[in-house]
């Protein structure tokens, strides 16, 4: 039972801060931050677990988004059932791309994905027009059913479920982290050599990681899907291709809850800023060169070993002051 409490106890308090958030904060920006931080966590894996750095995270999203739209749009109206054809489109396209796509390294993945992020939007916006509308795109809100116990088409019950969908998402990475295939990714990253001497499969472990990372990608383009009750070809511009990346950065690369925090920063700033100044990007460009120039480790990355220090003090005072009243 300790031992359970003491692996829950992280994720039940950052998701309890996020939930307590919500009575102080937009109700937009709460749900906003949550589908924003599930997104960026699969490009979060990738760069810190496997050392992949992928410009094509928007070609994920919209496969996702879009699998949630056409059945939406043009064949039903639960919003689960939606969602999870969004998710089983990410993870189809994922493992027909992914066998390609992991035998590259470096600059060549992160221009193959930015290349397919291109593809992609193209294809919604030109070439699939009479399915996708175009630059018109899907608007499918009133097409959405009520559903029981949480009805997904109210913003209060759809921050509930965006928060337990996070919790799991979250609980699914710390088991990764923690796992023996957590550690193989981290080899591959650091020493092939030696976890093919080990008998593992570089390829296999990253194609794995691949498939995992994009089909939570896809996950966040079916939930922006629901909540939205509207898709175009604008959810997978290229020009926003950085963004996961940019938050993956500002968190803390390869942290467990280094997205959440850097979710929560860059939209914050974005709604801050942009209501004073036009070009917020600047802004951020700037915040960006101050933590790579200040060790890499990004705002999560920093506060955490300063809070493990903390903690860790306090638990050997309470420590000495439990031996002093033994005694």
């Amino acid at each position: 039972m300790v031992r359970a409490l003491r692996w829950w106890w992280g994720l039940l308090l950052a998701f309890a801060l996020l939930a307590i958030s919500r009575a102080f904060l937009p109700l937009p920006f709460v749900n906003e931050v949550l589908i924003f931080s599930i997104y960026t966590i699969g490009c979060n894996f990738l760069l810190g677990r496997v050392g992949f750095i992928s410009f094509g995270q928007p070609a994920y999203l919209a496969v996702g988004a879009y699998g949630t739209a056409f059945y939406l749009f043009y064949f039903g109206a639960n919003p689960y059932l939606g969602i999870l054809l969004g998710v089983l489109s990410g993870l189809v396209v994922s493992g027909i791309v992914g066998p390609l796509f992991v035998r590259l390294r470096s600059d060549y993945f992160a221009l193959v994905n930015l290349a397919l992020a291109v593809i992609v939007y193209y294809l919604m916006q030109k070439v699939l027009a009479g399915v996708t509308q175009g630059d018109n795109g899907l608007w499918f809100l009133a097409n959405i059913a009520s559903t029981p116990v949480l009805d997904l088409g109210k913003p209060e019950d759809f921050f509930v479920f965006a928060l337990l969908v996070g919790l799991a998402v979250w609980a699914f990475y710390k088991y990764l982290d923690d796992s023996i295939y957590g550690a193989c990714c981290l080899a591959t990253k650091a020493n092939e050599d030696k976890l093919r001497f080990l008998g593992y499969s570089n390829y296999r472990v990253r194609l794995l990681a691949f498939v995992i990372a994009n089909t939570t990608t896809a996950l966040a383009g079916a939930m922006y899907a629901v909540y939205l009750g509207f898709v175009s070809p604008e959810i997978t511009s290229p020009s926003r291709a950085a963004d996961p990346v940019i938050v993956t950065i500002l968190g803390g690369v390869g942290t467990l809850y280094g997205p959440l925090v850097g979710a929560f920063i860059y939209t914050g700033m974005k709604d801050a800023i942009a209501a004073l100044v036009g070009n917020w990007e600047l802004l951020i460009g700037f915040l960006l060169v101050i933590i790579m120039l200040s060790g890499e480790q990004g705002i999560w990355g920093t506060l955490q070993p300063r809070l493990e220090k903390l903690l860790f003090r306090r638990r050997l005072r309470s420590a000495g002051v439990g031996a002093e009243a033994r005694e």
